[in-house]
């Protein structure tokens, strides 16, 4: 089906710009106009062969985080503006530029022309839009600030990607240097190291125990080179299996808390997005009890969810929200004394953003911290893999000098 590249103006005075598909300009320009908008510039949209491969070649993917955050950004300022919610979906709908994405919108349109809430549109699609998403989507319906919740979305997915960059950034130093310097060791073990073998062979002479076991282990790798291979792969799909049942979930998580180095920042990380998560519903009137059923469907962790929902049912008792969350001994005294001192105030939800705050200054200084301590430990770790299978390979070379001088 062609595409039209249009310039159009809403009823609220926007001018946007986008791509629409349609059979032919005239189905395109009566689709823009069925939105409520005022074409004002439109043609046919020039395809390139290499454009054509390109969309053969792609495949349906997934709906991103980036593209939740820029939806909900572009919405907010639409519905800000005064665009009907159905117009608002139906121009970022035409402008989305992932099609898994895109089809979504356009179900999620229907849905409401149909007469389902916006909310409830949003619940049929949970891999695009989470449990979070569409619980403050349904406390703006219901208070009749949807521009205002949406804004808050909005900065709660942006603090929320940008506390995962902080993350990715700090292990993925590490992980490249790890990765060449497996390259070049597999290399140097499968390629290199035989050729040694034949020239040490040709003097007849019995290598050094430490040069025998590396030949051996050569060996051993280029006989049986895809066990190395597998074995890998074959143990990431096994603790993903592992890690997909109740125990293996609980075990594994309970590590990564408790893990040295590691385990501080991933609290950390986990304080930080409890409070925000919870700061953030609280703040958009969604009620307590299931602003922290939300918070622990949310919570990445099960040891933390499991926290969480104590604190759930203390409150239905009548508790406070900060006893049971210091007896769980995840969150630090200093969290825990200012919910207290939230709670007491009425100011709990801006107690928790403060505490947000704070914790994603913690982070990005813990991230420079292990960022720092993790460079020398991986050059450490790849000098003394490189620096053994050198001095392997010069010993046999010592003997045989002296063998030499002795004949």
């Amino acid at each position: 089906m062609p595409a039209f590249t249009y310039k159009a103006r809403t009823g609220a005075g926007l001018v946007m710009q986008g791509v629409i598909d349609a059979d032919e300009q005239r189905h395109a320009v009566d689709k823009l106009r069925a939105q409520k908008m005022v074409v004002l510039e439109i043609a046919e949209q020039q395809v390139t062969i290499l454009d054509k491969l390109q969309k053969m070649l792609k495949r349906k993917g997934k709906v991103t985080s980036r593209d939740l955050v820029l939806f909900s950004r572009q919405l907010s300022t639409l519905v800000t503006a005064g665009v009907p919610i159905v117009q608002s979906l139906g121009i970022l709908e035409s402008q989305a530029e992932n099609p898994a994405f895109k089809e979504v919108l356009a179900a999620v349109k229907g849905d409401i022309e149909a007469g389902l809430s916006i909310s409830d549109a949003l619940k049929k699609h949970p891999d695009a839009f989470p449990v979070l998403y569409t619980s403050m989507v349904k406390a703006g319906e219901l208070g009749g600030i949807l521009d205002t919740i949406l804004e808050r979305l909005t900065g709660y997915l942006e603090n929320s990607e940008a506390l995962k960059g902080k993350v990715k950034s700090a292990m993925m130093y590490p992980a490249i240097v790890l990765t060449i310097c497996g390259a070049v060791t597999v290399f140097l073990m499968i390629f290199v190291i035989p050729t040694f073998k034949n020239i040490f062979a040709s003097f007849n002479a019995d290598l050094p125990a430490p040069t025998q076991m590396l030949m051996d282990v050569s060996d051993a790798m280029k006989a049986h080179w895809y066990v190395f291979v597998a074995g890998p792969i074959g143990a990431y799909f096994g603790v993903k299996k592992f890690y997909s049942t109740p125990r293996g979930e609980r075990l594994i998580d309970t590590y990564l808390l408790k893990a040295p180095v590691f385990g501080i920042l991933l609290k950390k990380v986990a304080v930080a997005r409890f409070t925000r998560t919870l700061g953030t519903l609280i703040k958009s009137g969604v009620p307590i009890m299931q602003a922290l059923e939300t918070v622990s469907q949310t919570a990445g962790n099960v040891i933390i969810a499991d926290a969480v929902l104590t604190t759930r049912e203390s409150i239905r008792e009548g508790g406070h929200l900060s006893d049971p969350l210091k007896k769980s001994g995840i969150f630090p005294n200093m969290v825990t004394s200012m919910i207290s001192v939230g709670e007491e105030t009425g100011a709990l939800d801006t107690m928790l953003s403060k505490i947000a705050d704070f914790y994603d200054q913690e982070v990005d200084a813990a991230v420079k911290g292990l960022t720092s301590m993790i460079e020398p430990i991986v050059i450490v770790v790849m000098g003394v893999v490189i620096g053994t299978i050198v001095i392997c390979m010069f010993l046999p070379m010592f003997s045989m000098g002296e063998l030499a001088g002795k004949n």
